[in-house]
């Protein structure tokens, strides 16, 4: 057990850095699975999730948390509900990259923290500091000119920012640590998951054992990629600072951006990364205030 607390934060920043490269570079992992339709892909992802984690529950032995949820309605319906949204992000998310708008997608993850600050006036009724209005205006105005330069509304990385940002304000409010949140949200998931898969199998529509083998072992280890970035940043909230946090989570929809344009060649013209960069202004704006105040609070 590490006691001194330079050590502690250290750790925590690796597995801080590794949390998010790892999120970053996951969408590798569901593009090697294209061809396979998103649908299925993500009840595979719910059904080898649920028993990744609970294999980790029975090594942990760590079970009281499930005796409270039966007499409990209230986190019967908040997790009901984060699992209807994670439901849904997760199979934009697949979809969006395994349909050429991977760029489309980070841009979701680049405004997220914003539309997390949004959710926070709107919802819980918090007030803002002027910066921080200055950064969601920019932010706004980037998003209309993508609007203009795709000639729709980015539906992709809007979608994603508020399905992501609800999913973080519900899970906020909730009583489960991230383990048991995410392995209740999986048990819930997990019979709708099974089910389809079965009506895939006796429609002659599945892929699950008709594939490529590695293609059915990538399918079975998609619980594995899903968890372990988690349980990693689980690990690094623990030991370093929200603000630390805050900064350290562009790694991972920078990654996917650098991913989308350099690696797979999605079309990036230069009035889309106008819209980008406006974007990225606000995000500069917005985590240099968000600094600054850290510091006040620290020196007062």
């Amino acid at each position: 057990m590490i006691n001194n607390p330079k050590e502690k934060s250290d750790l925590g920043l690796i597995f801080g850095i590794t949390a998010y490269v790892l999120w970053g570079l996951l969408p590798v992992y569901w593009k090697a699975l294209q061809d396979i339709p998103a649908y299925e892909i993500l009840c595979h992802r719910m059904i080898w999730s649920f028993i990744f984690l609970y294999l980790i529950l029975a090594i942990k032995k760590h079970w009281n948390w499930l005796k409270k949820i039966p007499s409990d309605r209230n986190v019967l319906m908040i997790y009901s509900a984060t699992a209807f949204i994670l439901g849904i992000n997760w199979f934009i998310y697949i979809w969006a990259i395994n349909s050429g708008f991977l760029v489309e997608a980070s841009l979701g993850y680049f405004i997220n923290p914003l539309v997390n600050v949004l959710l926070g006036v709107v919802i819980l009724k918090e007030k803002l500091r002027a910066w921080q209005w200055i950064a969601i205006a920019i932010a706004s105005l980037g998003v209309l000119y993508l609007t203009l330069d795709y000639g729709r509304v980015p539906w992709i990385a809007l979608t994603l920012a508020f399905s992501f940002g609800m999913y973080g304000l519900l899970r906020k409010v909730g009583p489960l640590s991230s383990l048991e949140g995410l392995s209740f949200e999986m048990t819930l998931l997990l019979i709708p998951a099974l089910l389809f898969l079965i009506y895939l199998e006796i429609k002659g529509q599945s892929a699950f054992g008709h594939v490529a083998l590695y293609k059915n072992g990538l399918l079975v280890l998609a619980g594995i990629a899903t968890a372990i970035p988690l349980l990693f940043f689980a690990s690094a909230a623990r030991r370093i600072k929200l603000t630390t946090i805050g900064i350290l989570q562009y790694i991972s929809p920078s990654l996917q951006f650098l991913l989308g344009v350099f690696v797979y060649k999605e079309d990036f013209p230069q009035g889309r990364f106008v819209g980008f960069i406006i974007i990225w202004i606000a995000l500069l704006i917005f985590s240099l205030d968000r600094i600054k105040m850290k510091r006040k609070r620290l020196e007062a």
